[in-house]
């Protein structure tokens, strides 16, 4: 570990957490210095020292900050790149993002919760492009590895509407469980419809997808909306997206609506606060430990986008493995990107939009991580 006599260009907020901690791994591998930051010390130390491959070859540094936009302006000031893995962020962002442009600071995070999204384009992506600065949510394989297929769908003009599936093998680790549950509980989903937001069937229940490569049908949600309705909202070849995704364990999958239901009935009436303990409780219940080191030959992921238009449709699918390297990847490739040049679009922009589809795609395959699209035209 090194010493403190300069800042380090990137920060990694809560890197004790499982992303976290594989943002620092790839940060090690792409040679980047950067500092792990989080509430506690002793369980920062803990996680570089077990959990990050190779962490004794890394130039680092571990800092314990209050979750405060004082105290996290302070930390950032001098560097150049937060990657932010503290969750559920509509609760715990708007700290981060205020410090992050209070420091200049790029700013990325990884998650799926869309009312989070819509707050970041609609409350900060202004102030984001007028510094000069990214503000990139959602940099994750539950997002980005999907969109990277519908842009290479979007190569072929006319094509308007974008029907996405992401599925992947795996359980969902303790932050994104108590996400889950928490933006479930106080959020609606949407899916964009000529361009407007519109609203999920709230009790809809689980759907049915052909998912490519199997026989079996699978179990999908809408998971909160998720993040390509906010990205293509503004691209103006794009009218109509739907996402919905889920993870091949059918018994898993049948749980999620009887917990979600269940968490809701139970916190019924409290306030914001209380209901956040109830719900944190419950996703506590859910899943109290980190899930193992990913296994190739378990943790699969299959990423697919049906796009079409009035004359002319594509298809492009996007097998995987690992899905949670893949966003510790992501996340350090875009700060390997940014310390060398300016994104592609300041502001709220997504991964794609800030660093080119055809580049993350690169990253990904280059480490093994996904296999070469396979994409079907028609028109």
């Amino acid at each position: 570990m090194s010493d403190n006599t300069t800042k380090k260009p990137v920060i990694v907020y809560g890197a004790s957490g499982y992303t976290g901690r594989l943002i620092c791994e790839y940060l090690r591998e792409f040679g980047i210095p950067f500092i792990a930051a989080g509430r506690s010390a002793d369980k920062l130390h803990a996680a570089m020292k077990s959990n990050v491959a190779g962490i004794e070859t890394a130039t680092y540094e571990v800092v314990e900050v209050a979750h405060t936009t004082e105290a996290l302006t302070a930390l950032f000031t001098g560097a150049s790149v937060v990657l932010n893995t503290v969750g559920p962020f509509a609760k715990f962002g708007p700290e981060v993002v205020d410090a992050c442009l209070a420091a200049k600071c790029h700013y990325t995070d990884t998650t799926g919760e869309q009312d989070w999204l819509i707050t970041l384009d609609t409350q900060y992506g202004a102030k984001f492009a007028q510094a000069g600065l990214l503000l990139s949510p959602g940099l994750a394989q539950m997002y980005t590895t999907g969109e990277i297929a519908a842009q290479l769908c979007l190569e072929t003009p006319g094509l308007d509407t974008l029907d996405i599936a992401v599925f992947w093998g795996g359980s969902p680790t303790i932050a994104s469980t108590q996400t889950i549950l928490v933006n479930a509980a106080t959020s609606k989903a949407f899916h964009l419809y000529q361009n407007q937001y519109v609203e999920w069937q709230p009790d809809a229940g689980l759907y049915s997808l052909a998912i490519p490569g199997q026989h079996e049908m699978a179990l999908a949600l809408p998971w909160g909306g998720t993040s390509h309705p906010v990205w293509f909202k503004k691209d103006p070849r794009v009218s109509n997206v739907k996402v919905l995704g889920g993870v091949f364990n059918k018994p898993l999958m049948l749980g999620v609506p009887q917990i979600v239901a269940a968490a809701l009935k139970a916190t019924e009436g409290m306030n914001p606060d209380d209901r956040y303990a109830a719900l944190a409780q419950t996703a506590a219940g859910v899943m109290n430990s980190m899930p193992p080191r990913e296994n190739p030959r378990l943790n699969k992921s299959v990423d697919s986008v049906h796009a079409t238009g009035p004359l002319g449709r594509a298809h492009c699918v996007i097998f995987g493995n690992c899905n949670y390297k893949q966003t510790g990847l992501l996340q350090a490739y875009a700060a390997h990107s940014l310390l060398q040049q300016p994104p592609k679009r300041v502001g709220f922009a997504s991964g794609c939009q800030a660093f080119g589809h055809h580049e993350l795609l690169g990253v990904l395959r280059s480490f093994g991580l996904v296999a070469k699209p396979e994409l079907t035209v028609q028109n």
